[in-house]
């Protein structure tokens, strides 16, 4: 069998997989899919009858690596048939029972299609080489999804390596021996107080792991996400890892839309042990636990809060350091509330540009109105609650009314079809029919035989003759006229004449 030498194979495999952190297997996989490509690319080229080759043409071709003779052959599945139409797919009977007698029609056979050494082509070479490098980004992207999949919402040790544009090019690790992957983070990501320099370690929050093809790396990593503070706490407290103390919601902005406002987290924790105190549970003794946890953070404000099912306990803790005097639950149906607090403490509520309200509002999920109690009018404010609640009844009962309206309809619809089921469709359809019938009468003269008028006893006994004109728009006018009755008729009359005077009539007429 004939072979295309490639000197250095087993280096060449050993070395892309040393450096891109691949299995041998998967490295060889992909030689094979590459020299395959450039096998198609010489069979293109040798090939000029057939104009077009489709997707399946090459499906049974296969490339074989001989590592210890450094090399590849190229192997073809051909079918057993009587004439051969396509010399790449189909092999003649005689020509295969020539050296196998025992072969039949419909048999497969595989055979050494390995062009020559010089016969390869420069081309077929270049395409190898681009499908190689191809395939084995493929390979690692397709072994880190693998690996990082599960990881995902976690945190995770990383290393600068180097800045594009505005994003921070990181290494992290899967686990303890396992080797780098590069992983992007972002601008939006970034905490302002981080001083980012080459080989710098910190703490990330592994945020995606991109599926497909593209350039960049496969791994987006966050400084600025709340999980963050939440898996630094989970940490640092033994509590919480043993579910004791449990974190219930959190509120980050880690980049403020002011640069004099500087990152702020909010954290509300409970317990069900009632001898733990969550809070200081979190703060730990002289507050290591928390200081560990803000320099990870480089700085970021934390504020730890008790969680409560009262809404309005909840509210007043939310907005520490604050003193709030009253909470008010103006609309519990949609959330909103106003606290009232002294005039001293009324920026501190509010917070500098409004963060520590804004955190609060989104830790509690309710809208705060922060009040200065010594102005508040109570009354005022009563009978705006009375009108805005009067409001929402009205509103319910005009709803509730349209719905029972909407019910009654369709009951009634659904009635008057049931109806109309029973009484089936044969009596409309014959009443929809008789004007109809009636319309196309009027527009037609049938001249009735007087044995049947007479017959019927029903009949008046005198007879309506009628004439009728053609009027303008093809429309016939009758009129009737006196005739004489059947008694005083000429019975003696020849009924020729009456034949030929209807076709006098007939004629007149048409």
């Amino acid at each position: 069998m004939s072979m295309v030498t490639l000197p250095g194979l087993r280096e060449l495999i050993e070395g892309i997989s040393r450096d891109r952190n691949l299995p041998k297997t998967a490295v060889q996989a992909a030689l094979r899919e590459a020299l395959l490509k450039g096998y198609e690319r010489y069979r293109r080229t040798n090939r000029p009858d057939i104009a077009t080759f489709d997707e399946e043409y090459f499906i049974n071709f296969e490339v074989e690596l001989d590592i210890d003779d450094e090399g590849f052959r190229v192997l073809a599945t051909k079918t057993i048939v009587e004439t051969v139409e396509n010399p790449d797919h189909h092999i003649a009977l005689e020509e295969v029972q020539e050296v196998a007698p025992e072969a039949q029609l419909g048999d497969t056979v595989v055979l050494d299609v390995t062009p020559e050494q010089n016969e390869f082509g420069r081309m077929a070479a270049i395409q190898t080489k681009q499908v190689l490098a191809q395939k084995l980004r493929d390979q690692q992207r397709k072994l880190i999804q693998e690996e990082f999949q599960e990881l995902e919402a976690t945190v995770l040790q990383a290393r600068v390596l180097r800045f594009e544009r505005q994003s921070v090019i990181m290494s992290v690790s899967s686990s303890f021996g396992q080797p780098e992957v590069e992983a992007e983070l972002l601008k939006r990501d970034q905490l302002p107080n981080d001083n980012y320099r080459a080989n710098m370690t910190f703490r990330v929050l592994l945020k995606r792991v991109s599926e497909g093809s593209h350039r960049g790396p496969q791994l987006l990593v966050s400084r600025a996400d709340a999980g963050l503070v939440v898996d630094l706490f989970a940490s640092e407290v033994p509590e919480i890892e043993d579910e004791v103390v449990r974190i219930v919601a959190v509120a980050r902005e880690a980049n403020p839309p002011s640069r004099s406002v500087g990152p702020r987290t909010k954290i509300a924790v409970d317990t069900v042990e009632r001898d733990v105190d969550p809070v200081g549970a979190c703060i730990g003794a002289r507050g290591s636990r928390i200081q560990a946890v803000v320099n990870e953070l480089r700085g970021e404000k934390i504020d730890v809060i008790r969680w409560s099912p009262d809404p309005a306990t909840y509210i007043s803790n939310a907005l520490s350091p604050a003193r709030v005097e009253q909470v008010i639950l103006v609309n519990p149906d949609e959330r909103q509330a106003h606290v009232l607090v002294p005039d001293d403490q009324l920026s501190l509520a509010i917070g500098k540009e409004g963060q520590n309200v804004r955190l609060a509002a989104r830790l509690t999920g309710w809208k705060i109105d922060i009040k200065d109690a010594s102005k508040y009018d109570f009354e005022a404010e009563s009978q705006k609650m009375a009108d805005l609640a009067e409001a929402r009844r009205l509103a319910r009962e005009d709803e509730e009314r349209y719905l029972e309206e909407l019910a009654a309809e369709e009951a009634e619809e659904a009635r008057l079809n049931a109806e109309l089921d029973e009484d089936g469709l044969d009596e409309p359809m014959e009443e929809a029919s008789a004007p109809l019938a009636e319309a196309d009468a009027a527009t037609k003269l049938n001249v009735e035989p007087a044995e049947e008028l007479a017959s019927d006893d029903a009949v008046e006994p005198e007879l309506a003759a009628v004439s009728a004109e053609e009027s303008e728009g093809d429309e016939v006018a009758i009129a009737p006229e006196s005739v004489l009755p059947l008694s005083e008729a000429d019975e003696s009359e020849d009924p020729s004449d009456a034949v030929a005077e209807a076709d006098d009539i007939e004629e007149s007429l048409g």
